[in-house]
């Protein structure tokens, strides 16, 4: 099992829908508004790193009003 952070830019007004959003999609284990350069912070667990890359480009990216996102792997 694999496990990263990944770290989340939002438009204006759009980070409060966006972290909701995001915390319902399978593999993210929590999402949460902070405060700092970024917007929300989420857990997302998957079988492995390449299913972690699939998970944040193909659904947490394609969330609306998520902008730049970082992804830094546990290891």
């Amino acid at each position: 099992m694999a496990a990263a952070y990944v770290l989340i830019e939002a438009a204006p007004k759009k980070a409060l829908q966006a972290c909701t959003k995001i915390a319902k999609i399978p593999g993210v284990k929590s999402a949460h508004l902070v405060t700092g350069p970024y917007d929300i912070i989420a857990y997302v667990e998957a079988k492995d790193p390449g299913a972690i890359g699939k998970l944040v480009m193909s659904k947490i990216q394609a969330v609306t009003g998520v902008g730049k996102t970082i992804t830094c792997v546990v290891v």
